[in-house]
């Protein structure tokens, strides 16, 4: 197996803050209603432009094969993990995690999809 590349000071250094919006559902532990929680976390990732291609400079959407990408649309590199369909907030715009690279392998590093919600 490959030695494992750390990333991790480099995106200390290099990344930008960012807000997640974590939450837990409420569930059932031994036959008991615990309710869920909510918070926020302080985060540092690399916030990238969701770019395939030359093509979607100037464009408003992008192909690529599993759908249509805006350009608001983000890539997220940070050592944090993240559950799909977290909402995070960065610079006052909210994006969703859709999608999760698993890497782990070979760095400490996981890449997100990143989808533009709004303000």
């Amino acid at each position: 197996m490959p030695e494992l590349m750390i990333f991790k000071p480099v995106i200390d250094e290099q990344g930008v803050p960012f807000i997640a919006h974590l939450s837990k559902e409420g569930a059932y532990v031994d036959g008991e209603w615990l309710e869920g929680t909510k918070g926020d976390k302080g985060c540092i990732g690399v916030i990238l432009p969701l770019a395939v291609g030359s093509k979607s400079v100037g464009e408003s959407l992008t192909y690529a094969e599993n759908g249509v990408y805006s350009l608001k649309d983000k890539k997220l590199l940070t050592t944090e993990s993240l559950p799909t369909g977290t909402i995070i907030t960065y610079k006052d715009f909210s994006y969703t995690i859709q999608d999760f690279k698993d890497l782990s392998d070979y760095t400490d590093v996981n890449i997100y999809l990143a989808r533009y919600r709004g303000k």
